[in-house]
């Protein structure tokens, strides 16, 4: 199967693009991006489909997150220790109460792109170009830190490299121990209104670990975890280069990460996001939003998988807390109809976006939970499976999203805000979201 070119994929009319104005530097990233090595292999890819084909089946479930968008100031050790740590954790409390294996995807080692609703960004009467993430421009409100630089994809590669190096070094050398647990959590268990439930699950799991040493039991599972990389597939320089035929196979993957997603923006069934996607052979996932039809969602995904290989495509909705109950039903019924096996995934972030009083772009947590809650009614309604979570966390202490165990109000997101994009659930936050995502699942049937 051969890749498409960037010349064709630009003559496609690509969406959420930057605008390179030197296509001799352009030109020059592009080749040192083709020189790099792979950040993933193939054999990891495929790996990761297989799980999420057991998604699909119901003999599993996905927990996807991390940060909106990436930064490079980010990429500190501390920050991807603090992301795998939330990460793990809500794993734990899933696996624990849903009696199936969880599969762990991070929103990391890629994610520095975002689509923008407007090109441009107007402040005390000077217009510049709107800030597209670290891989394109800078958050600095300056015309040379807005200007759009091909070179930043280099440094997105490396990022990138050092980001999964240090995640691969966490998960497999003893951090990612399920004995560790409590050593991860021990402030947030003595501070956090959902620690008493945490320290419960997290007994009876020790509980049951000590058992299982008395009986000379000591899997391998229980020491290291398989943790995947994600990220938005957008800037189509990045992803092209990257794009390389595996010897194994003779088949393209895209080695920037094992699964990358085409957003609700840029997912037009004849666009070049569809197009270089529909050739890889990754696991890939697909917004849809509100504005989504079967007919769409079919179209997509017999363009993405028309030879139908199991846990090649996620549908990860995101349509809102107001809409999900009305209109996710039509979608999941007609795709099933058409014989389609997907995994199907909640996004509870982007459809629940809105500006405070005093100027701050928030969620409301109570917001999240009740798509979530219609995401998981409307499955059990139809007898499908809901296959996982989407969700744009850290593991800081910020406050981005209102409500909670601790209520944040409008009025404490100017303690901790610290987001360049969209804001994100802290990490009491995101463990609150755990157990009550938990609940549903322990009561599916």
């Amino acid at each position: 199967m051969s890749i498409p070119s960037l010349d064709e994929l630009h003559a496609m009319g690509a969406a959420q693009q930057p605008t390179y104005l030197d296509p001799v530097a352009r030109d020059d990233a592009v080749s040192k991006l083709r020189r790099m090595p792979p950040l993933v292999f193939a054999g990891e890819c495929d790996h990761l489909r297989d799980k999420l084909a057991a998604v699909a089946r119901g003999e599993a479930f996905v927990l996807q997150g991390g940060d909106c968008a990436e930064t490079f100031d980010g990429d500190t050790a501390d920050n991807v220790r603090n992301k795998l740590r939330v990460l793990l954790s809500m794993a734990v409390v899933l696996t624990y109460a849903a009696r199936v294996p969880v599969v762990k995807v991070g929103r990391l080692a890629g994610q520095y792109a975002k689509p923008r609703s407007s090109d441009l960004e107007t402040r005390e009467g000077v217009t510049l170009p709107a800030y597209r993430g670290d891989a394109v421009n800078g958050f600095e409100f300056t015309p040379e830190a807005r200007a759009h630089d091909p070179y930043r994809l280099v440094d997105v590669y490396n990022a990138s490299a050092a980001t999964l190096n240090l995640a691969r070094a966490f998960v497999t050398g003893g951090y990612a121990d399920l004995r560790q647990m409590h050593a991860w959590n021990t402030d947030f268990v003595r501070t956090s209104p959902v620690g008493e439930r945490y320290e419960q699950v997290g007994a009876e799991i020790d509980r049951a670990l000590a058992f299982m040493e008395a009986c000379g039991v000591d899997p391998d599972e229980f020491h290291t975890v398989d943790f995947h990389s994600s990220h938005e597939a957008l800037i189509l320089e990045y992803e092209q280069a990257m794009t390389r035929i595996d010897s194994r196979t003779e088949l393209p993957y895209d080695v920037s990460a094992h699964f990358v997603w085409i957003g609700e923006r840029t997912r037009q069934l004849d666009g070049a996001h569809v197009e270089l996607l529909s050739k890889i052979a990754n696991p890939i996932g697909v917004k849809l939003g509100p504005t989504t039809t079967p007919d769409d969602a079919i179209a997509l995904y017999e363009k993405l998988n028309p030879d139908r290989i199991p846990g090649k495509v996620t549908f990860i909705t995101r349509f809102g807390a107001g809409k999900i109950r009305d209109l996710l039903p039509n979608l999941v019924e007609k795709v099933t109809a058409a014989g389609i096996e997907v995994a199907w995934v909640c996004d509870p972030m982007h459809g629940n976006t809105f500006e405070t009083e005093n100027g701050y772009k928030s969620r409301e947590f109570d917001d999240i939970i009740d798509e979530v809650r219609g995401f998981f009614e409307v499955h059990r309604a139809l007898g499908t499976w809901p296959g996982g979570l989407h969700v744009e966390l850290t593991g800081d202490d910020v406050t981005e999203c209102v409500g909670g165990g601790a209520a944040l109000s409008a009025a404490d997101l100017s303690h901790r805000y610290e987001t360049l994009c969209d804001p994100r659930l802290n990490r009491a936050q995101s463990l609150e979201l755990a157990f009550l995502v938990a609940e549903m699942l322990s009561h599916r049937g």
